[in-house]
């Protein structure tokens, strides 16, 4: 008797355990729903190599050089992007010194002009992410590879010409991309 009921005990407690993934699943929790196409399109706003989902907009460096005032980038990083407490935006060094030894710079790290866009675009000003026009972030992504020597100062950046622009990582970041185990590291990587 003592055996039948702990093989009873089991057996309710292992269709338990099975059947609970199941009723965790099922559609009658009325928890959520499914989103909207219009709430997607609002979420999908990262901005890809290839520009297609840059808005309208223009800017250049000297648009992006008062912005850079105006919005007062510089309280937090320094005059023209550098000595400031957040991260630095240009270089100290040369062109001349290989990528991978100067500094930690988006400007100059990005693989992309349009990763330097997006960022700028979802994650300034500190505090109050998302309040720049694209005429601002257009400006301010101008002014930085301005600063940092990626393109002249009277570049125009929109739409079309943002995703153009060769970026100092250049063939190193299609190197990084193809790494395999056992594949020697870039010279003079530092990581």
């Amino acid at each position: 008797m003592g055996s039948l009921r702990l093989v009873t005990i089991l057996l309710l407690t292992t269709m338990v355990l099975v059947g609970s993934p199941a009723f965790a699943q099922s559609p009658t929790y009325g928890v959520g729903r499914t989103p909207t196409a219009e709430e997607i399109r609002r979420m999908d706003i990262s901005i890809g190599p290839t520009g297609e989902e840059l808005p309208p907009g223009r800017g250049t460096a000297k648009e992006g050089a008062l912005v850079f005032e105006q919005k007062a980038c510089i309280a937090c990083h320094g005059a023209a992007g550098t000595g400031g407490l957040a991260p630095a935006l240009q270089s100290k060094k040369g062109q001349d010194v290989p990528i991978w030894q100067r500094e930690r710079i988006l400007p100059l790290r990005a693989p992309f002009a349009t990763t330097v866009w997006d960022y700028i675009n979802r994650g300034m000003p500190l505090g109050n992410e998302g309040t720049l026009t694209a005429d601002e972030v257009y400006a301010l992504t101008a002014y930085l590879l301005f600063v940092n020597k990626v393109i002249p100062e009277d570049q125009v950046l929109d739409k079309q010409s943002l995703p153009k622009v060769k970026m100092p990582i250049g063939d190193d970041y299609a190197k990084l991309h193809e790494w395999k185990p056992n594949t020697p590291r870039l010279e003079g990587y530092p990581y």
